[in-house]
């Protein structure tokens, strides 16, 4: 049987009761009102609960079609059927404007009155569905779900607040890993677009020649094999925002059609004559230079300064080690549930070199050495250090460039390259090859001085 409240707001009490009766005997609860005024306290009250209002036409304190945007923004995911002794097609096409689900006249009811009811409620029930998995999205992508309070988190989290309410093109700076695209969705999420699609294209899952049917879609014909019209990422993110991630991979003719297509809001598919306009927000991403790949000529110069409105660093790993123990423990409760099973317990010992360890992989590596923990610790007992990776252990062996014999006295050489190479990772994103390129020095042996450093 049907569940749910119904408020039915009628004046003539025979005919409120004998309704109310009815949908009773349906399995809804019923709410009753004979007037304007107690209708709309009743839904004020109730409006959580209630998923259709009933209500008449003319009634004491006021008519039914200047009620419905009250009714309406007192409870906007709810339904609401007008119900009249003597309809006009007026009155009725008015009251569909105004969002009314149906324009019932009184005698019509008797017959009509369950069957619309039932598709009203049934309306109003996934209108909630899809609002309270709204809710949980955006809970999930929003700036303060992200784990962790470390400076430069905190400082990326402040210019994404202050990003996200505008229209501005961001491109994201940082390493893979790092969590550039829940940046992206947070920024989203934040903004007047959350309503309308978040569309996330990888730029180097794609063969370069096929990126630009994908970006922008091609109709029937264009090309062997194109048998049906093709919407583009740029179509099917319409009116929300288009995230671009590793966009350094696109290649010359589709880096001149997206730089149209940002400037104009308009492109042309493959096989088509005509533009097609659009209204999309774009987010990039890159663990790339692309400052000094445009300056090299690798990279257009108007593409790069048209992506880069606002750039946000996001940090790697590697430079917000204090939040390692939070996000341990946000994986570890995330994969007790996937796994049902009691959330993995920590040594000290293995947790200290959580800490340590330089992370080249950033969160995606911390989450996949959290998961083979839980999968592979015994029920009951502390993950140890030696059931860890064997780099992760390293990074807790005591040597002679641990921290403490580094910061012994800060005015040693090796106290101030282990400062010079952490600050140029930091500049760099994280970027390795970049780092030992600004370094000028062998990839090698930045990952030996990384690895004794504990960086």
């Amino acid at each position: 049987m049907p569940e749910g409240t119904i408020l039915v707001i009628d004046d003539e009490e025979f005919l409120r009761q004998a309704v109310a009766r009815t949908l009773e005997l349906e399995g809804y609860t019923v709410l009753q009102a004979a007037n304007a005024y107690h209708g709309l306290a009743a839904l004020r009250e109730h409006a959580a609960e209630v998923l259709v209002v009933l209500s008449d036409v003319k009634l004491p304190d006021g008519r039914g079609l200047d009620l419905l945007p009250r009714y309406k923004t007192l409870a906007p995911l709810a339904e609401v059927i007008l119900l009249t002794a003597y309809g006009t097609i007026a009155d009725s096409v008015q009251a569909m404007k105004n969002g009314a689900f149906d324009y019932l006249t009184k005698s019509d009811a008797d017959e009509q009155l369950v069957v619309i009811v039932d598709r009203a409620a049934d309306k109003a029930r996934l209108q909630r569905r899809v609002a309270d998995l709204e809710q949980k999205v955006g809970a999930q992508y929003s700036f303060d779900a992200m784990v962790g309070h470390a400076p430069a988190l905190e400082q990326a989290k402040k210019i994404a607040r202050q990003v996200a309410p505008t229209d501005a093109t961001v491109l994201l700076e940082g390493p893979t890993g790092a969590g550039k695209e829940l940046f992206a969705q947070a920024i989203h999420q934040a903004s007047g677009r959350k309503n309308k699609p978040f569309v996330a294209l990888n730029c180097s899952a794609y063969p370069k020649d096929l990126l630009e049917s994908e970006l922008f879609g091609y109709k029937k014909g264009a090309f062997t094999g194109a048998n049906v019209d093709k919407k583009g990422m740029f179509e099917e993110a319409n009116g929300g925002t288009l995230f671009l991630d590793e966009i350094g991979e696109l290649e010359g003719n589709a880096q001149a059609k997206l730089l149209r297509a940002l400037e104009t809001q308009e492109f042309v598919k493959l096989g088509d004559s005509r533009p097609t306009r659009v209204n999309v927000r774009l987010l990039a991403a890159t663990n790339r230079n692309l400052k000094q790949e445009a300056a090299e000529g690798h990279f257009r110069p108007d593409l790069y300064y048209r992506l880069s409105v606002v750039v946000l660093p996001v940090p790697p790993l590697s430079a917000r080690r204090a939040d390692v123990p939070a996000l341990v423990q946000y994986f570890a409760q995330y994969f007790a549930a996937k796994l049902r099973q009691r959330p993995l317990q920590v040594s000290p010992e293995a947790m200290q070199a959580l800490e340590r360890y330089g992370w080249p992989g950033n969160i995606r590596e911390l989450k996949n050495v959290v998961e083979r923990a839980a999968i592979l610790t015994p029920p009951g007992q502390p993950l140890a250090l030696d059931e860890l990776p064997l780099e992760v252990q390293l990074a807790a062996a005591p040597g002679p460039t641990s921290d403490a014999a580094l910061d012994a006295d800060p005015r040693s050489l090796r106290n101030a390259e282990r400062q010079h190479v952490q600050r140029i990772l930091l500049e760099c994103g994280g970027n390795k090859a970049e780092a030992a390129r600004v370094l000028g020095v062998a990839h090698t042996t930045l990952y030996r001085k990384i690895q004794d450093y504990g960086l």
